[in-house]
């Protein structure tokens, strides 16, 4: 049995969730969707980041206790996962007991070690981000994802010594030219890594900040949110000792946004280090969503879209079929509700829509409902026959490399295959000759049982329409990887009409 472990982000819950959080989380659960069906036994992780000076900062302005203020925000991201279709088998929360024990075990460990020491420090912090910044990182006075200016600090915190780990996270890089993807990032941690990186602050006095784990030997003191979020990866493992972390870390693939990149880098590798833990095994690091104005989607700006009023608009699997064709992972792109409208009336009304409802209804005319049996294949058979066999390899080998919208694009160049067969075959001239009845049999059984292999090809991608397809085509519920050619429809089986995606007017706008 091969294991699989997909993380997504452990989200920060201060506000609920936008389509950055959508995007990541999509992703992370079609690839998990594939490795699943194709044999492996996955856990894909999310989560909720409860602690830290911006959640205490929130819940004060809304007049709640911070852990109620967390919880709501937290029950919020779980619904949203659930309208989404997305599916994680575990749910972590940075304020179970379970995951605070192995933080303390975790800074125990640590200190014990020497890995940590108490030292007064002064310097620019950012609010927004939750840590100390230097005077590089700025642009025009405060960082470039921040509202507002860092602030001057003076005050006592414990230090993890994460410079003492620089030179093993640089040659970890070098022998790993594939740990982060795609290759920018690493050549922009490789960068960093050439100076002194300086070490960690991992702790905020309680007069300023109480809200978060305590420091085990140090009541005085809380643990700083990004020490504590990032061993959420590994606490709903039962790191150390159980037989899930031996078994899933090996294999863990981090999905996150760019904006993250350094915690995970600087922050996550020498924790991992310090403590033991083997590094990731791959860090799939995503681009900024653009507005429609071609900025970076804000709150502020008002240009970004909600990922559930789309989701209830255009439909779920339509809205994370564009998440993943619109933008290669890794690069800026804009989404839009203009975009996502086009991508469901092109690809998926006019291409698949359009093949699906074609096929079923000259099933329908044709031969009463009843799926026939093939009689000879021909060349355009044997073409289709052989392209349905070698696609479930080629989209799991775009899976593993986080290329979604390249393997969905492989499958959606397969239905404009099966459309030019339609249209060369002609079924509607063979009805009309009667000796042509064999022919138009495996016409239109290639056409149900090729749809067949598509809807099981792009189930992960939109589960509930692939569903819907496999029901008008009378077979199971249940995707099938892999299933071999004539092993789908079966001959003397029912069929039944129906549109799958019904087109958009036009014109809706960006509206958020």
């Amino acid at each position: 049995m091969t294991y699989r472990y997909i993380t997504t982000p452990i989200y920060y819950v201060n506000d609920r969730p936008h389509m950055g959080h959508a995007y990541a989380s999509i992703h992370a659960d079609i690839m998990a969707r594939y490795l699943r069906a194709a044999g492996h036994q996955v856990l894909l992780l999310t989560g909720a980041d409860a602690h830290g000076e911006k959640i205490a900062k929130a819940a004060m302005q809304a007049n709640e206790a911070p852990h109620a203020f967390a919880e709501r925000h937290a029950r919020s991201f779980e619904e949203a996962w659930r309208r989404l279709s997305v599916e994680p088998d575990l749910f972590v929360r940075t304020t179970a007991s379970t995951h605070a024990e192995v933080v303390s075990a975790c800074l125990t460990r640590l200190f014990e070690a020497g890995e940590i020491y108490l030292a007064d420090y002064e310097g620019l912090y950012s609010i927004g981000q939750e840590r100390f910044v230097t005077d590089k990182e700025l642009v025009d006075g405060k960082l470039p994802e921040d509202k507002d200016p860092p602030v001057l600090r003076r005050e006592p915190n414990y230090f993890f010594r994460m410079d003492a780990h620089r030179d093993w996270m640089r040659q970890l890089l070098l022998d790993t030219p594939d740990l982060i993807q795609p290759t920018q990032y690493r050549s922009e941690i490789l960068k960093l890594l050439e100076e002194p990186i300086g070490d960690l602050s991992i702790s905020r006095p309680v007069d300023r900040l109480d809200w978060g784990i305590p420091i085990p030997w140090d009541a005085g003191h809380v643990t700083y949110v990004w020490f504590d979020a990032l061993l959420g990866y590994v606490s709903p493992l039962g790191y150390p000792g159980q037989p899930a972390f031996a078994d899933y870390w090996p294999s863990v693939q981090h999905v996150i946004g760019k904006d993250i990149l350094r915690t995970h880098t600087l922050f996550w590798l020498s924790m991992t280090h310090a403590l033991g833990i083997a590094p990731y095994r791959r860090l799939h690091v995503s681009g900024h969503l653009l507005g429609s104005d071609g900025r970076k989607m804000s709150k502020s700006l008002g240009n970004g879209v909600d990922p559930l009023k789309a989701a209830e608009t255009y439909g779920v699997d339509a809205l994370r079929y564009t998440l993943i064709r619109e933008i290669s992972f890794g690069f800026d792109g804009i989404i839009s509700n203009t975009v996502i409208e086009q991508r469901l009336n092109r690809d998926l009304a006019d291409d698949l829509g359009n093949l699906a409802s074609r096929a079923l209804s000259m099933v329908t005319k044709y031969r009463d409902g009843c799926v026939p049996a093939p009689a000879a294949y021909e060349a355009s058979e044997v073409a289709i026959i052989a392209r349905a066999t070698e696609l479930p390899a080629m989209v799991l080998a775009l899976v593993e490399e986080m290329k979604l919208g390249r393997a969905a694009g492989q499958i959606m160049e397969f239905v404009k295959q099966l459309n030019g067969y339609v249209a060369s075959s002609a079924p509607w001239v063979l009805a009309k000759d009667s000796k042509a009845s064999d022919r138009l049999d495996t016409v239109l059984y290639t056409l149900l049982e090729a749809l067949y292999s598509v809807s099981n090809l792009l189930s992960p991608v939109m589960p509930g329409k692939m569903n819907e397809l496999r029901s008008l085509l009378g077979v199971s519920a249940e995707p099938r990887w892999n299933s071999p050619w004539g092993h789908g429809v079966k001959p003397g089986s029912v069929v039944r009409e129906g549109i799958l995606y019904p087109k958009r007017p036009s014109g809706i706008g960006d509206d958020v």
